[in-house]
């Protein structure tokens, strides 16, 4: 037993410490991804690998960490780990995304016991495997690192990391962020030890299960509350990259029975040929965020307990949960739908809970080439960008915010792109007026990213969700879904049937442009105040246009350059019958 100060002490350590290790990784990271974007989580685990502390970064690496740590821990059993060591792996099929995402485990020590784990786990820019094109398997998608020591008894490994650093384009920007990752995991290490130095090691472990327990009492006092009942949604995807136009579908069924939720994710499509498959850990991690925002409050600890409510049912050789050797080089896309339909399917009965659908998606582009001006290979990762969130019951969604499973990660700023990479330039990164949905409460508003080359280059793009629309909830309107294309320099565009484009050829002087989707409205749009619809077209979100036919509300200029409302024009428009949206 501990006393409940003492662990409440402790918790806020285990808290202190991985928001240190998380600067600490951002402050050393060579990789723009990694100290801008923020492509990386950090953890304190328990000495079975379970959460005690999340530093996030992406809630999509929640299981990601784990397990890799419970694999790791199989694969060397507890007595084949010494102090010092430094564990590796990149394994698609363990993390359950790609092969950019490196995972460094550093177990903990104390008197000669094991007792914890730190881990970082962060997205490397390059990894080899080919450029452009669509893979069909993970061997073209880049160097595959098992399970392996880099680090044995505090002794780096020369070999194993000259072997990494031979295989991945960029070895500078690897091997910084490689040291990055260690320093983090290490800052954890030496902090975890000063507190099992202060406390003992009983009083630690007493207060992780007693932080287990709260958090776990606390979830499953938030399931009790939502009636019991089957819930199902659904909703698709443009297709998988290899055969274009055909949809895959995206089922989820939720189940509550007392005080247990259970995500049954066994009606989601097979396996795709192309690389938009995610493992089993990101299926689970996709139910997980969904549960986390359905049961908790913001303040609240993310750890093992506060899941364990959670159950996932998910057979293998799904769409989100692929195996070998099925490709996952663009693994997040189907997840992020997943966690849309989870809320889709309980906003009948969690109103006040539940976010209309999301434009879902990154924005990511990745455009590569020679510079003709050096002579050097460069690759530029645009992104991620912000879109739209849907509405809530209670408030408009969001403009220009991150999809839901990348929690934490920012857009780079323009001027951060434009140094480190002098052969772009961003000629706009802009709100799309009319992207959100109508409703009562509106949906947020997309962007426009438009960027221009300043040398010849190829382009790729991977962007969903361009037929599947961001849904409305209780009447409310859908969403502008996202797209991209080409604008030549001469101004002509290039437009795509969907958003996947490999090995696309650009000129100097041409640009791509992604717009991504606002989010869907929530409840009737003639329901919202004629005032906050002439506001939204005084700010440019929503057009005078759209006024009219999506709310009812005949919005004319002033004569002054500004707008006013036309009241006896939408007192009859809005006394006609709601033409729905």
């Amino acid at each position: 037993m501990v006393d409940p100060i003492t662990a409440e002490i402790i918790r806020a350590g285990f808290v202190s410490i991985t928001e240190e290790m998380k600067t600490n990784l951002m402050r050393t990271a060579y990789n723009l991804i990694i100290y801008e974007a923020q492509d990386f989580t950090v953890g304190l685990f328990d000495a079975a690998g379970d959460p005690v502390s999340i530093g996030l970064g992406l809630p999509m690496f929640m299981g990601g960490l784990s397990d890799a740590i419970k694999a790791k821990l199989a694969f060397y059993g507890p007595d084949g780990m010494k102090p010092g060591d430094i564990l590796l792996t990149n394994d698609a099929y363990i993390v359950g995304s790609h092969l950019n995402h490196m995972i460094f485990t550093l177990p903990i020590f104390h008197d000669g016991e094991l007792v914890a784990f730190a881990s970082s786990m962060a997205h490397w820019i390059d990894v080899g495997g080919v450029l452009g094109g669509t893979t069909t398997d993970i061997y073209a998608e880049g160097l595959q690192v098992p399970i392996v020591k880099i680090f044995k008894e505090g002794v780096q490994d020369d070999e194993l990391t000259r072997l990494i650093a031979t295989n991945v384009r960029f070895p500078d920007l690897a091997m910084g962020d490689l040291r990055a990752q260690i320093a983090a995991i290490r800052t954890g290490e030496v902090r975890m030890r000063a507190m099992l130095d202060r406390y003992g090691v009983a009083a630690v472990k007493a207060s992780i299960a007693e932080l287990f327990r709260r958090s776990e009492e606390l979830a499953r006092r938030a399931v009790t509350r939502i009636p019991d009942g089957e819930y199902a949604a659904e909703a698709y995807m443009d297709d998988d990259g290899v055969n274009p136009g055909r949809r895959i579908p995206v089922r989820v069924r939720v189940r509550v029975d007392g005080d247990t939720f259970t995500v049954d994710l066994s009606g989601m499509s097979p396996q795709v040929a192309g690389y938009f498959n995610s493992g089993a850990t990101a299926g689970r991690s996709a139910a997980q965020v969904a549960f986390k925002c359905l049961t908790s409050s913001l303040e609240s600890p993310i750890n093992s307990g506060s899941l364990r409510p959670l159950e996932v049912i998910l057979p293998p050789g799904t769409v989100v949960s692929a195996t070998k050797p099925a490709a996952m080089r663009w693994w997040m896309t189907y997840p992020m739908t997943v966690v849309d339909c989870v809320f889709r399917a309980m906003a009948d009965v969690l109103p006040d809970a539940c976010v209309a659908g999301h434009h879902a998606e990154l924005g990511m582009t990745h455009t590569y080439g020679v510079d003709q001006r050096t002579g050097r290979f460069f690759q530029f990762v645009g992104g991620p960008q912000g879109g739209g969130w849907g509405a809530t019951s209670r408030a408009d969604g969001q403009n220009a915010t991150i999809c839901v499973n990348d929690g934490d990660t920012h857009n780079a700023p323009v001027e951060v792109l434009e140094v480190k990479y002098p052969m772009v330039t961003v000629d706009e990164y802009a709100l799309r007026e009319d992207s959100g949905g109508p409703g009562r409460r509106r949906g947020g508003l997309g962007t426009r990213l438009r960027v221009r080359l300043r040398t010849p280059a190829h382009v790729d793009t991977w962007i969903e969700r361009t037929a599947c629309a961001p849904w409305g909830l209780a009447g409310g309107g859908d969403a502008a879904p996202n797209r991209v294309w080409v604008e030549r320099a001469d101004g002509e565009p290039v437009r795509f049937d969907n958003g996947k484009v490999t090995g696309f050829a650009l000129a100097a002087g041409d640009s791509h442009v992604v717009e991504l989707g606002g989010g869907g409205g929530f409840g009737s749009p003639y329901e919202r105040p004629v005032e906050e619809v002439l506001a939204d077209v005084r700010a440019g979100y929503v057009s005078v246009a759209a006024a009219r036919s999506a709310y009812g509300v005949a919005v004319v200029a002033d004569g002054s350059g500004g707008f006013t409302v036309d009241r006896a024009a939408t007192e009859a428009l809005r006394g006609a019958p709601d033409p729905g949206v």
